[in-house]
């Protein structure tokens, strides 16, 4: 994920279905506890949890970009597919357009979610 100690990442999405061990790698990457939706400060990056059945892709997108640097990366974390909650590439891929961000890579980081690396169209 490219996160490095003393980032300021803010999570959105958390659930009780999320990957405990990962938000730990998480938070052990950057040295600080991930903060939450509420935050208000400037973040370095975002993480954002997400499920089918979460509501519209698109506006939550743009919600995270309140708080982001410039430039910062969000990493949508989405179900694998087969999983309850899948999101397509392609629905991903929309949002994200829509959103003015592009997909810049996926990767499986845990073993029911993969992280979609997200960036501004600048």
């Amino acid at each position: 994920m490219a996160l490095s100690t003393g980032q300021i990442v803010q999570e959105f999405g958390y659930d009780d279905d999320v990957d405990l061990d990962l938000r730990d790698a998480i938070e052990d990457a950057i040295g600080e506890e991930l903060e939450d939706e509420d935050c208000q400060e400037i973040v370095d990056a975002v993480i954002m949890w997400w499920r089918e059945e979460d509501g519209d892709l698109t506006d939550a997108l743009v919600d995270t970009l309140t708080t982001l640097t410039a430039g910062g990366p969000i990493w949508l974390l989405l179900p694998k597919a087969g999983r309850d909650g899948h999101v397509t590439p392609g629905e991903v891929q929309e949002a994200a357009g829509t959103a003015g961000l592009r997909v810049m890579s996926t990767v499986s980081l845990a073993a029911d979610w993969t992280g979609t690396r997200l960036a501004s169209r600048q």
